[in-house]
């Protein structure tokens, strides 16, 4: 019964259950094995050598597991090249299909990397094999990768390539081409293409919502909203918290509570967004205390604060450079149950950075870790030009250390800092084992960093170092440009 059930829910998305299977199910570990998967692919060179250590650790490949790791990978950095062979291999087995997660994930590892024709021969091999785990988020993961390095022309050219590759190339695929040039490009790009393709999609509310969440000037908003309306569109909470949000920005607070007199006319109830929003524009005014009032107020509406709400007051008083306070808001917030996350200690972070403040800044690294809040990349950021600036090589080294261990921040942004400082103090054998450790992890250290060391090992004679340094930065070659992958897209296609 319970074989038949299981085979029922899924019967093509599973390999068939055994016995062996079963034994796997009663012992399993997901974060163990999740870890041990995770290793290989960091570990190992070779195609051959990745599978053959895949089937020897005996752990079943679920969809959940594959989720699981290519998560891990995406957010630690890892080998991009070995996690593709991960994907295939796992993706070739008979049976077995990729969730749409591990797809969309597999697609930016690539597109982070900037190995673009790679992601056109997977999204052809997935619609050969399963054309329904190409959605519209697929869609916004490819194309936000190509806007950041591509022109408005060639996103816009890879978003039509599109419609032989997506199931169903609707409005929901043009929301996700609009919403990719509001974060990537700029407001008049997105408001430029979606004069140009409004008349071969119909817009909906998501369609607006998505372009007044873009605008930076109040006018162009109420010109949008005027529009909405004329279509016959409603507004909804998200749409008044877009409206909310450019006036706060714009700093024209009277009309930002006009909106939420409205919303309540219309039996809305503003939200946490909606508040966050007002708390950000109070402190633009100069109002920080009146702002944290705000968190007391909205409690009456029964409308309690996240994080993210006393992130934006905490930043009000960082502004004004009143820390004491800042620092009782963080204390309330815990008290409250709610985990201070990295944007709330970059908000230190960067009022410490701007004072030359080393000493609260590592106090407030060392916090971070001992609660296990990892940095992000601008928190990294913060600490090595602070270490670079006052040439603190050690604190620099366990920063990169616990980086490379536990796997957080751009190994990229902060080796460029790091290279330059171990350079400029003379600690050539420390640069060349961060730089060996870049390259474990599949991270490619920046030419200018590799000129700066090939430099000093030339001074120092250690030519045969230089030459093994010379041969794993071939290894990367050169990176697929995004016009070779669209080409291939049109030949099979």
């Amino acid at each position: 019964m319970l074989l038949r059930r299981y085979s029922f829910e899924s019967p093509f998305r599973c390999i068939p259950p055994s016995n062996l299977i079963l034994r796997r199910l009663f012992s399993f570990n997901p974060d163990d094995d999740v870890q041990k998967v995770y290793s290989i692919i960091s570990s190992t060179s070779s195609s051959e050598e990745l599978k053959q250590s895949l089937k020897s650790s005996g752990v079943f490949l679920s969809n959940d597991l594959i989720d699981q790791v290519l998560k891990r990978v995406r957010f630690s950095h890892a080998n991009p090249s070995q996690t593709l062979e991960f994907f295939r291999y796992t993706g070739r087995r008979k049976g077995f299909y990729h969730t749409p997660f591990s797809l969309d994930t597999m697609l930016y590892i690539l597109g982070r990397s900037r190995m673009f024709g790679h992601v056109w021969d997977l999204l052809i091999e997935a619609r050969r094999k399963d054309q329904t785990v190409i959605t519209p988020r697929t869609l916004m993961v490819v194309l936000a990768r190509i806007a950041k390095v591509c022109s408005v022309r060639q996103t816009v050219e890879s978003f039509r390539r599109f419609k032989k590759l997506i199931p169903d190339f609707d409005t929901n695929c043009f929301n996700a081409l609009l919403r990719t040039l509001c974060q990537e490009k700029s407001m008049t790009d997105a408001r430029n293409v979606y004069h140009s393709l409004k008349h071969s999609f119909r817009p909906n509310l998501q369609t607006f919502n998505i372009l007044l969440s873009g605008w930076k000037t109040p006018e162009d908003a109420e010109g949008f909203f005027d529009e909405m309306r004329e279509m016959g569109v409603t507004p909804d909470v998200v749409t008044y918290n877009c409206l909310v949000d450019v006036y706060c920005k714009g700093r024209q607070m009277e009309k930002a509570y006009k909106v939420l007199d409205e919303m309540r006319e219309r039996d809305l109830s503003p939200d946490v967004i909606m508040y966050t929003s007002i708390i950000g524009g109070l402190g633009l005014i100069g109002q920080p205390d009146k702002a944290r009032d705000v968190l007391k107020e909205m409690k009456e509406y029964g409308c309690y604060p996240d994080v993210p709400a006393y992130n934006a007051a905490i930043r009000n008083f960082c502004i004004a450079k009143r820390l004491g306070d800042a620092y009782g808001l963080m204390d309330e917030m815990m008290e409250k149950g709610l985990s201070p996350n990295a944007t709330t200690y970059n908000l230190f972070f960067r009022i410490y950075y701007w004072c030359n403040d080393l000493q609260s800044s590592w106090n407030m690294y060392k916090r971070m870790m001992v609660v296990g809040c990892l940095p992000n990349t601008q928190s990294c950021m913060f600490l090595i030009r602070l270490f670079r600036r006052q040439e603190k090589v050690e604190m620099a080294l366990q920063l990169w250390g616990d980086m490379v261990e536990k796997g957080f921040g751009s190994y990229t942004l902060v080796s460029d800092v790091l290279f330059d400082l171990l350079c400029d103090t003379g600690k050539l054998r420390e640069a060349e084992k961060c730089f060996l450790e870049m390259i474990e992890k599949g991270q490619k250290p920046s030419m200018v960093s590799f000129k700066r060391i090939k430099v000093l090992m030339e001074l120092a004679n250690r030519h045969e170092e230089l030459q093994s340094l010379t041969q794993k930065m071939a290894t990367f070659g050169r990176p697929v440009q995004v016009h070779e992958g669209t080409e291939r897209l049109r030949d099979h296609i």
